[in-house]
């Protein structure tokens, strides 16, 4: 019968042998895809590894390139030659270089986990007023000399705790019946314009002593980080960039939209607002002791994901990798392209971080992320 021909044709395609070659066809580009994404996490943490090299070299004291590499290592194996190249790269330089490594992963992992749980991606640490708040404990500090705390990590204490306010009052709204990821993000939108407005009240009758040092704190620096600095941003990055990795296989479910992620057996609520507190101490951590640095969440996930796509478990290290290495460069640049003085590290990320996101929105043209 007429009928029949189409099922005896398909039967006679899956056993002639030809679906074999056809399947290896498409296992081998499957393998190049793949080696193609993990090319690019480890070009990324290259350039971030060759640049940090340069970072440390780069000062009123000149050191070379390649020696960089061989003090460091002089004095992780305890054999010092020059104790004053030892001084400038161990403890005057090395520090700025990995708590800008530190900064590039927290912030662009961040952003992943941000743009991923509330579907949104113009989502970070800005949108969701994470940095808003940092920046009123830092400004409450400076200009009001309100801190919670007293000592040297007076400004430091004050910026991590009040940029978890904002984030509390986020998940506080979440908890409410029939919240939705809009009304999360506009929360935090509404909680980021509250604070600027405060940081603005408060500006208006600082000294000028205290705006200038306001002024400085909020367009993000890497200048004066130490070990001790350095690490306590690890304490929280490490752990909490791993426990956002742990659970990136959820989280590809949490993409695929609240019900399908339910029948999935993910507690869509609960991993929300769990991810959302793991993702802001990260961020706080961060924004406490560099200021506020831009675009860093908000582009580098893009970035990744043209070449990665939007698969998390390999999205979220190839989005530090990428981060790491743009905070690197962007603190090279602004250290050198008006030596002796310094650009901060924020203003150069907005230079580039802005451009950059512009030529994104404009090449995808989508409707919809």
């Amino acid at each position: 019968m007429r009928g029949d021909e189409p099922v005896r044709d398909a039967v006679a395609f899956w056993l002639d042998g030809d679906d074999e070659v056809s399947n290896e066809k498409h296992l081998g580009e499957y393998r190049r895809f793949t080696l193609s994404k993990i090319l690019f996490i480890f070009a990324c943490a290259i350039v971030a590894l060759l640049v940090s090299g340069y970072a440390i070299s780069v000062g009123e004291y000149s050191i070379s390139f390649l020696d960089t590499y061989i003090r460091i290592w002089e004095h992780v194996t305890g054999n010092i030659v020059d104790i004053t190249d030892d001084y400038v790269v161990w403890e005057l330089r090395l520090p700025r270089v990995l708590g800008g490594i530190l900064a590039g992963i927290a912030l662009s992992v961040c952003g992943v986990s941000m743009q991923s749980m509330l579907k949104n991606p113009l989502a970070d640490t800005y949108t969701t007023g994470i940095s808003s708040g940092a920046s009123l404990g830092a400004t409450l500090a400076i200009c009001a000399g309100f801190s919670l705390m007293e000592g040297p990590y007076a400004i430091v204490i004050n910026a991590f705790l009040f940029s978890l306010v904002p984030m509390m009052m986020i998940l506080a709204v979440s908890r409410m019946n029939n919240s939705s990821v809009t009304t999360i993000i506009m929360a935090g939108i509404a909680v980021m314009y509250i604070f600027n407005a405060c940081n603005t009240v408060l500006k208006l009758w600082a000294t000028d002593e205290a705006l200038a040092n306001v002024y400085y704190w909020s367009v993000g620096s890497l200048t004066g980080l130490s070990w001790s600095d350095v690490a306590v941003m690890a304490v929280f990055v490490v752990p909490g960039v791993a426990a956002i990795q742990l659970v990136s296989d959820k989280m590809n479910k949490m993409s695929m939209g609240d019900e399908n992620a339910r029948a999935l057996g993910v507690d869509v609520e609960r991993f929300r607002l769990l991810c959302l507190l793991v993702t802001s101490l990260v961020a706080a951590s961060v924004v406490c002791f560099t200021g506020l640095i831009g675009f860093v969440g908000l582009v580098c996930p893009h970035i990744a994901r043209i070449f990665i796509g939007s698969d998390n478990r390999l999205l979220i290290p190839a989005s530090a990798s990428c981060g790491a290495a743009l905070l690197l460069v962007s603190d090279v640049i602004g250290r050198v392209v008006i030596a002796p003085n310094t650009l901060q590290v924020g203003v150069v990320t907005a230079f580039i971080g802005g451009p950059m996101f512009l030529y994104l929105v404009v090449k995808n043209k989508q409707t919809r992320w």
